[in-house]
Order: C-alpha cells, then structure tokens, then sequence
C-alpha cells in the first residue's frame, strides 16, 4: 500500500515554481553566499533556472568575521564561484552587540545593510521550511504578534529591491539530499551546535522533541504562518483605509508596520497612543479610537433655555435635542428652571435606571465603556444642582420622560470615529 505521507519537495522543482509567480527576467539577481549547504544549494539552481527565466546570476558573500574558519568559508565561495563561472561580490562587516540586541541580531543588521547597497535588483536567500517554522516558534514563544507570526515572506521589499526567498517550502533533508546527490561541496559553521543560540536550541532539541508527537510541525507552523501573513496583509489595508476615511494622511509603509505593532500589543493597565498627522490613536475595548491631542480644553458653564442645538466649540461638538413622546428628559420638569452645561469636576452621581442605586460617573463610565481621555471633554446637563444628563450613560432616573409625556432626547456629536481594533 502506497504511502499517503507528502514527498518532500525538491529544491529544483520549489524553485522554477517560485520564479513562474515572481518575474525576474531582465533583473540582477544577487544569491547570500555563505558557503552552507543551504545556500550552495540555491546557487547551483539558480545558476541552472537563470538562462530560461532571463535574469543575470551573481554571489553575494558578507564575511562578518565573527568566527575563526570566517576567512576559510570566503575563500570557499570564492573558489566555487570561479568553478561555477558566478560573478562573486565580497564584502567584509564590523559586527558587535548593540544595546538592547544581540549578536545575531547585530549581524543580520549588518548584512542587510550590504544587501541593501548591493548592485542588485533582487536578493535570493536560502531561508528553507525548517528555517521557517523555527522562525515562527521562536516568535511566538516570546508572545511576537501577528507580524512575528507570519514569519519570513517568501517575496518583501528591502529599500528599494526584492528580497526572495525561493526555497521557504523546501525541508532541510530535501536541501541535502540534492547537495549530495550532486556531489556538491559546502562549508559547516561550528556556531551550528552551539545550543546557547536559541534557534540552534529550537532545532536541535526542541525540534525533534515536537517532532515526536507532531511528525508534520513544520508544515503545519509553515502553513498558519501563511495564514498569519494574510491576516496583517488585511490589517495593513483596512489601517490605510480608516485612517483615509477620517482624511488623514496615509503613512509609509515603515511607520504603517510599527503602528500595527504598538496596536495590537495592547496589555492590561497599558495604553498606548501613537500619534499621526495631528490626530491620537489609541485602543479602547476591542475599537480603534482617533481624538485630538493636548489637554482637556477649558470650558466654562454654558445656560441652556431650551435651544434644539447648542454649539460648543471647546469642546468640538455639538449639542442637539430632538422631540420624543415617551423618551428621553421629561420636559414638564425643566419648564422654569435654571439649567446649564457643566463640564465633569468629579464626584458626581447619577441614577440612570431606577432599579439601581445612584453610582459615581466613574464606575457609570467605566461600564459603559466610554474612553477615559473622553470623560472630561463632555458636556454634563444640570437642572439646578442636579445632574440630569450625561452623554454615553443616560437619563437619570427622576428626570426620565414617561409613556405619554413629551421628552427631549439629547444628543452629543462629536467630531470623532471608531473603528474595529482589527483594523
């Protein structure tokens, strides 16, 4: 009985079907050579796909000299470049720690930099599935969002080139099993087995420990990393287009990520802000909220007499109030009374439901969900010294228009938006 297991896929076939869905002819294409067999591998196919496909092969070798064989692993790409009549391009970086980062952050910054100013269209890294599903393992055990989650793209923008990755569907023994049937040769970097490297601890340990009750991990982790990929490809644009519908301006791609990032990392008892284009984003309960910077405008007590609106510029809305039968203010208890806006001073009560004790705006607040950086920019009704109405919370109860009785039903606008945190 055949087996139903996938084969494995092989890094010649991965490649020609990366490079039908991502055009290439007419381009400089530029491979990271690092002289393993990851990317000897994807050399040698490139070096064979490059005369259908019409683009011009090169090597690409960034020597970052943080080992002792560093020099011995760049003459290796040299001499296989000059076997395999390759244009190589070498490049020697200073890498150390930076604060907050580590050595191999530090390095990939380095060589991303090289990768950058290189005189190449397109980059092709070697990256390969099991590269991939540690990437996406590591990422979410140190609690990364959706971005970490996606892991690597198999196409993305590096400045102003393309950055592929060809083989991101490929497994590690698939990749080898080429190498050797090829008689190819490559280098081995020692720093491999040093398991004080957390992705050297993935693989080496945590990788096949998985591996044991999960045999297709790595697919699976692959596969929700594609899934986690589309889901911030729809944040990125619903982002833009809320940002567009409120008429602010769109940012760059760069600061587009970050506020995504900041956004969607909210914790408990944290709020973050970002501002852009002169207007606060903030998250409040599961809704992306937009208000104005700076602090709570000051605003004076304003008579009411009865007026179906009232503006209030200081606080950049307005204040309407529409005939109801049965809803609203009972309008029989305001006729001949002194009434006004008041802005919140603190301390103050309000039954909005009779069944219910008279609570503080607080706690009222807080239940209803009203955003704490929009509670002192409302506009609080008084009848005398009591307190008839709050926008977001309600009537209160001594004041509530009955069946039959003519009500008034207030209605604060305020030039603000809302949108699903998602976004």
């Amino acid at each position: 009985m055949a087996s139903s297991r996938k084969r494995p896929a092989d890094p010649a076939g991965a490649a020609a079907r990366f490079l039908g869905s991502c055009d290439l002819r007419g381009k400089r294409v530029a491979v990271g050579l690092s002289g393993g067999v990851d990317s000897v591998v994807l050399l040698h196919v490139l070096k064979a796909l490059a005369p259908k496909h019409g683009f011009a092969l090169r090597a690409l070798h960034v020597n970052h000299g943080l080992s002792p064989n560093a020099w011995r692993w760049q003459r290796f790409c040299q001499a296989l470049c000059r076997d395999w009549r390759i244009p190589l391009v070498q490049r020697r970086v200073n890498v150390g720690p930076k604060r907050g980062r580590g050595l191999e952050a530090a390095a990939r910054e380095a060589r991303h930099a090289v990768y950058r100013a290189a005189a190449a269209d397109a980059i092709a890294l070697a990256h390969q599935l099991d590269d991939q599903a540690e990437t996406v393992l590591m990422n979410l055990l140190r609690g990364a969002g959706v971005r970490g989650a996606s892991g690597m793209p198999a196409a993305a923008r590096l400045g102003s080139k393309l950055l592929v990755r060809p083989l991101l569907e490929v497994p590690r023994e698939a990749i080898v099993a080429y190498a050797r049937a090829g008689g190819l040769d490559w280098v081995e970097d020692e720093s491999n087995a040093d398991e004080s490297l957390t992705r050297n601890f993935v693989r080496l340990s945590l990788g096949p420990l998985v591996a044991a009750r999960f045999p297709r991990w790595r697919e699976s982790l692959a596969r929700a990393a594609r899934h986690f990929a589309a889901a911030d490809a729809d944040a990125k644009l619903l982002l833009r287009e809320f940002l567009a519908a409120r008429g602010l301006r769109a940012p760059s791609e760069r600061k587009l990520l970050e506020m995504l990032k900041q956004l969607g990392s909210e914790k408990p008892g944290v709020r973050t802000a970002i501002l852009h284009d002169g207007a606060l984003l903030r998250v409040w309960r599961g809704a992306l909220e937009i208000s104005r910077p700076g602090p709570v405008p000051r605003f004076e007590p304003l008579a009411w007499g009865g007026e179906a609106r009232l503006a209030l510029p200081e606080l950049g809305g307005e204040l309407r109030f529409r005939r109801r039968r049965g809803e609203g203010i009972d309008a029989a208890q305001l006729e001949g009374r002194e009434c006004e806006l008041r802005p919140r001073a603190g301390g103050e009560r309000l039954q909005p439901d009779a069944r219910r004790p008279r609570r503080t705006l607080k706690n009222l607040f807080q239940e209803s969900a009203v955003p704490p950086w929009e509670r002192d920019r409302l506009p609080l009704l008084f009848c005398g010294d009591d307190l008839v109405w709050v926008p977001g919370i309600g009537v209160d109860a001594r004041y509530q228009a009955h069946a039959g009785s003519s009500g008034l039903v207030p209605e604060w606008r305020l030039n603000r938006s809302r949108a699903p945190a998602s976004a």
